[in-house]
C-alpha cells in the first residue's frame, strides 16, 4: 500500500515547532520524532507555504523559492492529484518512478493491463488444447489369451525418415510410405500371432535414420538421405510405435516395451522411450522399460531372451555376456535366445549345444542410395516370434515386404516412378 499523504495538521505542527525553537533537533525532541522524520515533514510544510511564505494558491504547491534584490520569488506548481487507484478490471503491469536527490518520488508511471476474466482464461486454455491427444486410455485385455506364451515383436532398423529415389535405388521411400507400409505390416504380423499372456515390443535400434537435423551419422559423419526435419521424423516414429503397442494390446494381456539404442538413434531412442512412458502412463497393461543400456535381458520361466543392436557388442559375443551378467537367469533357463540387428539381413547360428540360439533379423526398408550403390543384398520383412515359457520357441509369423511402397499405386504411376 502507498504511504498516505501527510495531513495539513501534522505539517503545521512540525512548522510551528521549528519556528518556535529555531532548531530541528530540539523540535524533533519536542514532537517525539526522529530528526529525519521532522525534516521530511518540514519539506512538505514548506511546499504548502507554512514556513513564512505567502499563502499558496488553492490546488498548487511551492516548487522553488528564489531570493532576488526585488524580493523572494516563489515558483508554484499544480498540486498532485488524489492517490492513484487501479481501474476496475485492470492489474498493474509495471511501475516506473522519477525520484529527487533525497530519494523522494517526483513522478510515477503506472502501467496497467486488462485482467482476463475466468471466461477469458477458459477460452484461452480451450484454444491451446485444440487437437490435443490425451494419454492412452486403459483398455480391457482380450477375453482369451494363453498366459504361458510370450510373443516377441522386433521393431528393428526401421530407419524412419530415410529417403530413397527409385531412379537410384529401384524403389521410392519416404516418411509417408514408411508410416503406411511399416504400420500396416506390423499390425498384420501381430494379428496373425498367438494371443499371449505377454508381448514384448522390442525396439532393436535405428528407429530413425538420423539423430538430428545435421543428417549425418554421429560417429563417422556419413551424409544421410533424409526426408524431413528431425522433429517431423521423430513424431512419425512415435506414432508408429504407438500403433504397434496398440495392436499388441488388442492381441495380448500385457505389453512390455523396450527401445534399444542403435548407431543412428543414440539420442533419439531414449527420448522416444520417455514419450512412450508418458503416453501409456494411465494404461496398466503397458510397462515401458527406461533402461539406457545397449542390452535387453529377460527370463520367462525356462526361456531367456536377450538382445542388442549390434554396433558395439557383436551378436557372437552375446552368450558370454548373458552368462556373466545374468548368471542367475542363465542357470534357471533351458532355452536361451540372443537377437541382433544392425546388419539388415537374416542369419541364424549356434545350436542348443552352445547354450544360445543367436539370430540377426531383416529390416523392412529398402536400401538407400549408398547401400544400393555398394551392392548390399538383403531381404525385407517384419516378424514376430512366440515362445512357450516351458518349451521355448513354438511359432513365428513373417510378413514379407514385396514392393510394399508402391502396392497401392496405379501401374502407370509405378512405371513412371
Amino acid at each position: 500500500m502507498p504511504t498516505p499523504a501527510l495531513s495539513d495538521e501534522l505539517a503545521k505542527e512540525a512548522a510551528d515547532a521549528f519556528i518556535a525553537l529555531g532548531n530541528q533537533s530540539q523540535a524533533a525532541t519536542l514532537l517525539h520524532l526522529s530528526r529525519t522524520t521532522l525534516q521530511s515533514r518540514l519539506k512538505v510544510a514548506a511546499e504548502r507555504g507554512l514556513l513564512g511564505t505567502k499563502p499558496v494558491l488553492p490546488g498548487f504547491r511551492i516548487a522553488q523559492i528564489s531570493n532576488t534584490p526585488n524580493g523572494d520569488y516563489i515558483k508554484q506548481r499544480r498540486e498532485h492529484g488524489a492517490e492513484f487507484e487501479v481501474p476496475v478490471g485492470h492489474t498493474i503491469k509495471g511501475v516506473s518512478a522519477l525520484v529527487d536527490e533525497d530519494g523522494r518520488e517526483v513522478l510515477k508511471w503506472v502501467k496497467t493491463r486488462l485482467e482476463p476474466s475466468a471466461i477469458d482464461i477458459a477460452e484461452t486454455l480451450k484454444a491451446a488444447f485444440v487437437g490435443y491427444e490425451p494419454a492412452a486410455i486403459p483398455s480391457p485385455a482380450p477375453d482369451h489369451v494363453q498366459e504361458e506364451l510370450v510373443t516377441l515383436i522386433p521393431c528393428n532398423d526401421w530407419h524412419v525418415g530415410m529417403f530413397a529415389w527409385s531412379q537410384e535405388t529401384d524403389e521410392n521411400w519416404d516418411l509417408k510410405i514408411a508410416e503406411r507400409v511399416i504400420g500396416r505390416g506390423i499390425e498384420e504380423a501381430i494379428a496373425r500371432s498367438p494371443a499371449s499372456g505377454i508381448a514384448i515390443v522390442l525396439g532393436g535400434g535405428d528407429l530413425t535414420h538420423a539423430d538430428n537435423n545435421e543428417n549425418r551419422t554421429s560417429r563417422s559423419k556419413n551424409v544421410l538421405d533424409v526426408d524431413g526435419r528431425h522433429t517431423k521424423v521423430t513424431e512419425t516414429a512415435g506414432r508408429l510405435l504407438v500403433r504397434t503397442i496398440d495392436a499388441a494390446l488388442r492381441r495380448n494381456a500385457i505389453v512390455e516395451v523396450r527401445n534399444l539404442k542403435g548407431n543412428h538413434d543414440e539420442e533419439t531412442a531414449p527420448a522416444i522411450a520417455w514419450f512412450l512412458h508418458a503416453w501409456y502412463r494411465n494404461e496398466p497393461r503397458v510397462v515401458v522399460d527406461l533402461d539406457k543400456s545397449l542390452f535387453f535381458h529377460r527370463r520367462y520361466g525356462k526361456v531367456m531372451i536377450s538382445a542388442t543392436h549390434g554396433h558395439e557388442a557383436k551378436l557372437q559375443d552375446m552368450p558370454g555376456i548373458m552368462a556373466h551378467r545374468r548368471a542367475e537367469d542363465w542357470g534357471a533357463s533351458m532355452f536361451r535366445y540372443a537377437h541382433g540387428f544392425h546388419v539388415h539381413h537374416k542369419s541364424k547360428f549356434a545350436t542348443e549345444g552352445g547354450g544360445v540360439i543367436m539370430e540377426s533379423h531383416q529390416a523392412p526398408i529398402p536400401q538407400d542410395a549408398w547401400h544400393f550403390g555398394s551392392g548390399f543384398l538383403s531381404g525385407r520383412s517384419l516378424q514376430t516370434i512366440t515362445y512357450h515359457q516351458q518349451f521355448g520357441e513354438i511359432s513365428r509369423v513373417r510378413v514379407a515386404m514385396m514392393d510394399a511402397a508402391n502396392d497401392n499405386e496405379p501401374a502407370e504411376q509405378r512405371r513412371a516412378a
